[in-house]
Formats: C-alpha cells, structure tokens, sequence
C-alpha cells in the first residue's frame, strides 16, 4: 500500500478542546485555524455546534475563513445534530456513535441493527446536503469485528466519503490496528480514517499501522492534546512519516511545526516535553563522545530526522564527564582558535576532572580553551592542570 496519498484531519479544534486545560477563545481557534491551515493540513475538525452556542458560533466562523482546508465537525448519529452541522456551513459532518458491548451496554443501547437503522437516516439527509460524509464507530478495537463489518458495509452501501476506525481508550497494538484495517479495506469501497487514543503509548504506531494497512485518513491534534494522554500528535505523525521518506511530508510546511507546538503549549499552559518529536529542547542534542564524533562527521549517523528540515540547528553538548576530544576541537574551531591535538586532548582531560567534580557549562569550557590558547601562543604553558573559576 502506497503511504503517498493521506491526509491529515486535525482535531486540536475538536479533540484538543477536550484537554483537561484548554479554553480556546473563538480568536484563538481562528489562529489556530490558520496555522494550521498554512502547515497545510487537509482537514480541520471543529467541536459539535450542539455542544454550545459558542461551539455553534465557532463552527460558522471558521467555515467562512475561506481556508485551503477542508472545515468538519464531529457530531453524535442523530438527525437534530446534523441538520445543525450542516446549517453552520462546515464542508463536512464527521458522525460517530459507539459500537463496543461496553458503549451500547452503558452509554446510547442500541442494539447494532438499530445503529445500522439510525446510520441509514441520518445518512439518507447528509447525502441531500452536499457535504462530505463521514461514519465513525467509536471504541472499535473493544467491539466484535463482524459487528463492525456489518456496520461498516452497510453505511458504505449508502455512498459515504469516509468510514471510520477509533481507538477510543487507546488499547490496540499495531498489529491489530493492522489486521482491522486491512479487512475492512477488503469490504468497503469508502476511504478508511484512524483515530488512536495514546493511553497506551502507541497512538503514532498505530496510526502508522493504519496507513500501511491501507487508511486513507488519520487524526491528529497539536502536542497531541485531547481526552485523557490524548490521541496521535501531529509532530509525531510528521516525524514518522518523515523518517520513512522525507517526500512524504514535503507537501507540509514543516518549518511551522515549532511555531504550532509552542503556541498550543502556551495557550493550554502546558510545557513542550524534553523529548518532543523534533520540537523538545534535547531533540536534536548530542552528548556521547562516540556519538559527538560520528555526528561531526555525517549528521545522519545519530540523525534519522534533518533539523534544519525544520528550521531547527543540532548541538553537541561537551561540558561533562562523557566528552570526547572531537567535539572539543570543534569548539575550539568555532570560537576561532587554533590548536593543536594534542592541547585539544590535555584540555578534554581537564573538562572531564573538573565534571567529575561539580556539573560544567559550556562557559566553563571556553574558559579552559582560551586559557590553553594564550598559554600556546605566550609559549608558558605547564603540564599543570587550568584551573577555572570557582575550583
């Protein structure tokens, strides 16, 4: 399966809306729009105007931004939310109704016969309206496949864009997100979309694993925000799917997704984690001396991802106990100064005592090198250790 035709639907407007901190103001929500209009997604879906007369307000203004994106929203299966979906002027009506034993047990009762009847009304009005029609079942990995086969092929009967597959608590593994998608790409003629829940850990594994099974579509919100640990992160999507070819996120703006990721970060007043797929401060830093080396000599061997893809720069850190002299003749070239190797080594030597003893800036090894430097070029230096300030 080619992984070159997806598209991205971005929920940060609807699934980031149900982020434990988030209050977007409609202002906000029009900036987010079109940042993430300008990165390019394909799909921005917007929170049900049936949950507030300001989700309702909300809807219409960003369907008439005159975005490049596709505007959608997320609503229950039942006629009196569609019909006010449809009335705000979004381009499409994302349905979704649960089809788990759990969900129809405790949450709507319907049986599945009777999901199929409601799907097949509610349908039969969305296919007058000429907008894009999605069905979603909700908790699908916790639902019997043939249920969800029986659902699915009934509702792409009727001639809908898109079906849906949710991870609604975040419980699959790759490979049954893998082997779900694979079937129902053998029984439906509709574009198949995935939107996995990260309580597990594996919502950009799974989303992965969507794609390669044949899903045309996969969800994802900023910082990966959303109910509970949240749901795929659109930095994490972009970085896996960038690792496997670069040409597969060419159509996006990548230099926009720090931008993105820090704005969603201040608005929800969270902080970016260190580890961020390439927007965490230690992304693209390099401590190890082996690893320090090889760097300097072709940035891919510790790099599967180019920061500068991403309007971001590497560093190599060399003030600790771990250093190799490589990455301090490096330094010694950026500051300008011309040493030798093997002052560039005694100097590594005195870098690694004084880490041992307290931890080092790098201010504190530029004091070391410019030290050995004018000792170099004075024609005074000892075998003595430099001190530095503060020993």
């Amino acid at each position: 399966m080619s992984l070159e035709n997806f598209s991205i639907i971005e929920s940060t407007l609807r699934e980031g809306e149900q982020f434990v901190n988030t209050f977007f103001t409609q202002d906000q929500k029009i900036e987010i729009a079109r940042l993430l209009d300008e990165f390019g997604v394909e799909y921005l879906e917007l929170t049900t105007p049936q949950a507030s007369p300001q989700s309702e307000r909300d809807c219409v203004a960003i369907a008439n931004l005159g975005l490049n994106a596709k505007i959608v929203t997320h609503t229950r299966c039942t006629l009196e939310d569609v019909k006010r979906a449809v009335d705000t002027g979004v381009d499409g009506v994302d349905v979704v109704i649960g089809t788990s034993s759990q969900l129809r047990n405790f949450s709507h009762g319907k049986s599945v016969p009777e999901i199929i009847e409601l799907a097949q009304e509610v349908f039969g009005y969305l296919k007058s309206q000429n907008v894009e029609m999605r069905f979603s079942t909700e908790d699908s990995l916790r639902s019997d496949p043939q249920d969800l086969y029986a659902v699915y092929e009934a509702v792409d009967a009727i001639g809908i864009n898109r079906v849906g597959i949710a991870d609604t608590v975040g419980i699959g593994t790759p490979m049954q997100v893998y082997n779900l998608v694979s079937e129902l790409r053998k029984r439906v003629k509709a574009d198949i979309e995935f939107h996995g829940h990260n309580d597990t850990g594996c919502a950009i594994a799974n989303a992965y694993a969507a794609l390669e099974a044949g899903a045309t579509h996969v969800d994802t919100s900023v910082l990966g925000i959303g109910e509970r640990n949240g749901i795929t992160p659109l930095g994490g999507l972009i970085a896996r799917l960038y690792a496997i070819n670069p040409v597969l996120v060419a159509k996006y703006n990548l230099l926009l997704l720090v931008e993105l990721d820090q704005r969603i970060a201040e608005l929800v007043q969270v902080d970016i984690p260190f580890n961020n797929y390439i927007t965490g401060f230690s992304a693209f830093t390099h401590k190890a001396g082996i690893h320090a080396k090889a760097i300097l000599n072709n940035p891919s061997t510790y790099e599967v991802l180019s920061p500068e893809d991403f309007g971001l720069t590497r560093y190599i850190n060399i003030a600790h106990r771990l250093t190799g002299w490589n990455a301090i003749k490096y330094r010694a070239e950026q500051l300008g100064l011309d040493l030798s190797d093997s002052h560039i080594k005694h100097i590594t030597k005195e870098v690694k005592r004084n880490s041992d003893e307290r931890p080092l800036t790098l201010d504190d090894v530029d004091t070391i090198l410019y030290r050995e430097y004018h000792q170099q070029i004075e024609g005074t230096k000892t075998n003595q250790p430099v001190s530095m300030a503060g020993d």
